[in-house]
């Protein structure tokens, strides 16, 4: 097994200090993160949460920034620049986009039908 000396602050020493020998397995796990931030989850978890129309899943759209990293994304997919973990990043947003078209193309029927009187 490998040795690492760290340096941290004072407070986090302290913080270390009550998990003792857990924390291989907290490094471990804090590595493993999401290809996306939570938050872009949640703000498609919270749209879907709050039932929207079908005129308001239409409608639905990345935020500005979402789209921002996609470009960038993008841009560097195709300069050759991705790196692993931005690749996995981007087929994340491809994922979630694929999910959004079947789910808006679900709901396109009911856009274009008017209601019985």
């Amino acid at each position: 097994m490998a040795r690492i000396t760290l340096e941290v602050p004072d407070e986090l020493s302290k913080q270390l200090e009550h998990i003792g020998d857990r924390l291989p397995e907290l490094l471990a796990l804090s590595l493993q993160q999401p290809a996306l931030p939570a938050h872009i989850y949640r703000y498609i978890l919270n749209f879907l949460a709050s039932k929207p129309t079908p005129e308001e899943i239409a409608a639905f759209s990345p935020t500005p920034e979402m789209q921002e990293r996609l470009r960038i994304l993008l841009a560097r997919e195709q300069a050759g620049e991705l790196s692993s973990t931005e690749r996995l990043e981007l087929d994340e947003y491809e994922q979630i986009e694929h999910l959004v078209i079947m789910l808006k193309a679900g709901n396109l029927p009911y856009l274009s039908s008017t209601p019985n009187s």
